[in-house]
């Protein structure tokens, strides 16, 4: 691991405009420069970089973060492999390279296992296409499924002799240590006798994303009962089956293109796909989906499809994989394929085209998907619905996303029949659960209850609007000012008991946020409001966040909230900026938000309290009209209420017009 003092370093030293100008020609505008984005096509340049703030975000596709981020994005590499670019690039010694003797050691192991399933690979290679046991045995399987000799070769299948130690008695020949052949899952070892782990078996090497190889999988094609159908090579120091996926560097490029990876269970399942054209496919090839597995498809796309065989006990249990794709913040589909077909048998027996078009026809997300299978089992039993309403709702609440997640509730209310508030407080009720986990595994108090209030919903929802106004402005004002300013003082008004006015020094998001939960305010705008939810939970824990800590690789992924930090790198960023030279020529000095930061936080806020207050007069005035018959004790509250609301609003006024002049 590269030590935090050598990350942080080649982070201050990474400047964005220098990395993103080895790909994109900028061109400055004001403070920013701006060039053709390099993740979509378009003709007028809506691609900004902030060097101020060492960032870039794209008006047009939506797509930002920082130096690293850009990297990972347009070189499609980890974080580490990105760090190591930019030191290189900046001449910045990284520490772990000066490697101990233990460290060589363990590297020269490393080739030596590389050396070996390289030479595997091509024995294998060999016994297939130039033996007779390999053209009689393995050849003739891989032609009865179909399999064409291009994309034999392209996967570099191959054939096991059923000879007990046919590859050991080859590679120590070749000079190889036992040791290493035992190392790395080829020869099993036992007392003073050793074999050959793949014999009798057909081959299929998997690739790392180089393209070098570091296991293999077998299978048997004698139909003994006694035997396993496919054995996998075990874990070793080039082969992590947790991190690893089938097809994985034969898929890449056809992923980024299509925006999306099929997954599949299977070795043949993927081969048969990439022959009948659908290249964007792998396999977790013999386990359960990991979480890494998942991050290793969502360094290509955002997008996972799962393409199941009717099976009703695989398709259960699939449900757990579903779950940590959500709460990796992908989006997630899921496709059956009718009774007794498999991916690998419907891709043989139809063209790409009808594969693709059965794949897009037959796609559910995962709340239609979850609630039909659980819904045939639960019939008609009411314990058993609720049950199911609860699983459904259980998978929502992973969503990293507000709006998504808000969406999704809306769906589920219409497919199981559910009032929106009651799958909305669920919802809550579990969120509220799995953050106050995470803080007591952290060591943390719990954040208050206020802090995962939901905004009671209409009774019929209406769609969100997306065209901000002046109330979305003014909230969107009030996160930039804690994003960009937040653990800054500012000096603002007030009085003691005894009516004497003060000036206290504030720092402004603990300022922000106090006086929004004081007000019960909720962001009309769902990802604002999650943004501040996010802000708020980690105030509790005595940490005021700011823009870099969402837009940080490490960071965001940290908070759990990888989609947020492309909402506040759209916050913070000003695709318009008044150049310095227009300045001197106008002889013009414009004010900044940070010279005037008292007058940018109180002017959004007061603005919104007037709003809030406004609302509430209008309600109290509401119930005098249709009420004309009011008790007189009720009328005197409502009529002492609309004063005080009156005194209140008259006051913020004041003060916000003042701020205005």
């Amino acid at each position: 691991m590269i030590p935090k003092e050598t990350v942080d370093k080649i982070i201050d030293a990474a400047r964005i405009e220098e990395v993103v100008g080895d790909f994109v020609q900028l061109r400055k505008r004001g403070a920013n420069k701006i060039g053709l984005c390099p993740f979509h096509n378009e003709k007028t340049p809506s691609f900004t970089v902030n060097p101020a703030r060492n960032i870039f975000k794209c008006f047009g596709c939506g797509e930002s973060g920082n130096s690293v981020g850009f990297v990972m994005k347009h070189e499609h590499m980890t974080f580490p492999e990105a760090l190591r670019y930019l030191a290189s690039k900046y001449h910045i010694e990284i520490q772990e390279e000066a490697q101990s003797p233990e460290q060589i050691e363990q590297a020269n192991e490393r080739e030596s296992l590389y050396h070996v399933t390289e030479l595997a690979k091509k024995f294998f290679i060999k016994q297939l296409h130039n033996t007779d046991e390999g053209r009689n045995i393995g050849l003739s399987y891989f032609k009865e499924r179909g399999f064409r000799n291009e994309v034999i070769e392209k996967f570099g299948l191959g054939y096991s002799p059923e000879n007990w130690d046919s590859f050991t008695a080859h590679a120590l020949d070749q000079g190889v240590k036992l040791d290493f052949l035992e190392k790395a899952g080829l020869t099993i070892v036992k007392e003073n006798r050793h074999y050959d782990r793949f014999r009798a078996r057909v081959i299929f090497p998997v690739y790392s994303l180089s393209g070098r190889i570091i296991a293999f999988g077998g299978r048997i094609l004698d139909q003994a009962k006694s035997k396993a159908k496919y054995i996998n090579s075990p874990e070793s120091d080039i082969y992590i089956k947790s991190d690893s996926l089938y097809g994985i560097y034969q898929a890449r490029s056809a992923i980024v293109k299509q925006e999306e990876c099929l997954l599949v269970e299977g070795y043949t399942d993927v081969i048969s796909l990439h022959q009948a054209g659908i290249e964007n496919v792998v396999a977790s090839s013999g386990t359960s989906l990991t979480t890494n597995q998942i991050k290793l498809i969502r360094r290509y796309t955002k997008n996972i499809c799962i393409l199941y065989d009717g099976d009703p006990a695989g398709i259960k249990a699939s449900f757990r994989g579903i779950d940590m794709i959500l709460a990796e913040g992908m989006n997630v589909k899921i496709v059956l394929f009718p009774d007794g077909e498999d991916p690998d048998s419907f891709a043989r027996k139809h063209t790409a085209d009808e594969v693709r078009a059965f794949i897009e026809k037959n796609s559910d997300n995962f709340i239609t998907f979850k609630t039909k299978i659980l819904r045939e089992d639960a019939g008609d039993d009411p314990v058993k619905l609720a049950a199911m309403m609860r699983d459904v709702v259980e998978s929502v609440a992973l969503v990293p996303d507000g709006i998504s997640r808000t969406l999704f509730v809306r769906q589920c209310s219409t497919l199981l029949d559910m009032d929106e508030n009651v799958l909305m407080q669920e919802l809550q009720k579990i969120r509220r659960g799995k953050f106050k986990k995470e803080l007591q595994k952290q060591g943390s108090q719990p954040p208050p209850e206020s802090a995962f209030e939901q905004p009671q919903q209409q009774t019929q929802p209406q769609a969100v609007d997306l065209k901000p106004d002046n109330t979305e402005i003014n909230e969107r004002s009030l996160i930039r000012m804690m994003l960009l300013y937040g653990d800054k003082e500012i000096v603002v008004d007030a009085e003691d008991d005894k009516g004497e006015k003060l000036e206290i020094p504030v720092k402004v998001a603990p300022f922000i946020m106090t006086e929004i939960n004081n007000d019960q305010y909720r962001f009309r705008n769902p990802v604002l409001q999650s943004i501040f939810d996010e802000m708020l939970v980690f105030f509790q824990t005595g940490k005021i966040l700011s823009f870099k800590d969402f837009t940080d690789i490490e960071s965001s992924d940290y908070l759990g909230k990888p989609e947020i930090q492309r909402h506040v790198i759209d916050i913070i960023s000003d695709q318009y900026g008044i150049s310095e030279s227009w300045e001197k020529k106008h002889n013009i000095i414009t004010a900044t938000e940070e010279n005037n930061l008292k007058d940018a936080v109180i002017h959004p806020l007061f603005a919104l309290k007037l709003k809030m207050i406004d609302s509430r007069l209008q309600e109290k005035q509401a119930i005098l009209k249709e009420n004309s018959n009011l008790p007189e004790e009720e009328l005197i509250m409502v009529l002492k209420d609309i004063t005080l609301l009156n005194e209140y609003r008259k006051a913020i006024a004041e003060e916000l017009g003042r701020i205005i002049v």
